[in-house]
């Protein structure tokens, strides 16, 4: 089908997640997240049943890097956070926000990088299952206990260094998921504007459906990748400014069967606070 996805197995649409809600080995994260730190307060005023409410940030984001660079926390923190919302080794995560699915992307991103490879984003987001007519709950989660044993998936990410050696390599593609005015170096919020040379901006806000959050059709993000220059084979490198619209974009890659793609999550926060790299415009 001209609109399908290659790996339609990544999303949950509130029909599969509200036939799949009583199985005990899936565990469905809300990583509804707000800069004022109320993100729980949306989660205690309705959520899908079953959910556990996830602060993202706190449990995926490096503590002892400056704010604002969002790193990959180490694997002992990741792990904790993990297993205290009750993910085991062998569980199948459904993770969903209202944010056209960006920090859940960034999550999913997150738990593949250390190795937990059955993780789908609830499409639509929280907006999906409400208007779908599905039960919304308001009790607290308990998650049960479980054991999370990170792996590293080292061909997942890339540090600063690793995307210096790539520039000007014939054998990656650069993605920059920011919008357009922050790719030419208009705006920014950087010491230095412009982007990675070489890069192609492919901004992420393409990839959704305007007003449902929805994932677009597979047609519209074939022609999307295409026109970017993405073909089967070539690594991927994706960035924007600090990793999370970069993890969407990472997911939407691995959606459409692109398996070889990896997450700058320094972004240009840390590439263009640093004079000695070098900068397109």
């Amino acid at each position: 089908m001209a609109g399908a996805h290659a790996r339609p197995e990544l999303l949950a649409s509130p029909d599969w997640l509200a036939e799949n809600l009583g199985r005990p080995e899936v565990r469905i994260l809300d990583v509804r997240w707000r800069p004022d730190g109320t993100g729980r307060l949306a989660f205690a005023g309705g959520h899908i049943p079953n959910a556990t409410w996830l602060d993202w940030r706190a449990a995926f984001v490096d503590p002892d890097e400056v704010d604002t660079l969002l790193l990959l926390a180490p694997p002992d923190q990741v792990a904790a956070a993990v297993a205290g919302a009750g993910i085991g080794n062998g569980s199948t995560v459904v993770v969903y926000d209202d944010a056209a699915s960006l920090y859940a992307a960034r999550t999913w991103w997150s738990l593949r990088a250390y190795g937990l490879e059955s993780v789908r984003i609830l499409d639509g987001g929280y907006g999906a299952w409400v208007s779908s007519g599905r039960p919304v709950s308001h009790a607290a989660s308990e998650p049960g206990p479980a054991a999370f044993t990170p792996r590293a998936q080292l061909r997942t990410r890339i540090t600063t260094g690793d995307l210096r050696s790539l520039v000007g390599s014939p054998g990656a593609l650069i993605l920059d998921a920011r919008a357009a005015a922050e790719y030419r170096g208009f705006q920014g919020n950087a010491r230095r504007l412009g982007h990675v040379p070489g890069a192609v901006n492919l901004p992420v806000a393409m990839t959704s459906e305007p007003g449902t959050g929805r994932f677009a059709d597979g047609g519209t993000l074939r022609a999307l990748l295409d026109r970017a220059g993405v073909a089967a084979g070539r690594r991927v490198i994706c960035y924007d400014a600090s990793g999370v619209g970069a993890a969407k974009l990472a997911f939407v890659l691995a959606l459409m069967g692109h398996e070889d793609v990896a997450v700058y999550d320094g972004g240009w926060a840390d590439w263009g606070s640093r004079l000695d790299l070098p900068v397109g415009r």
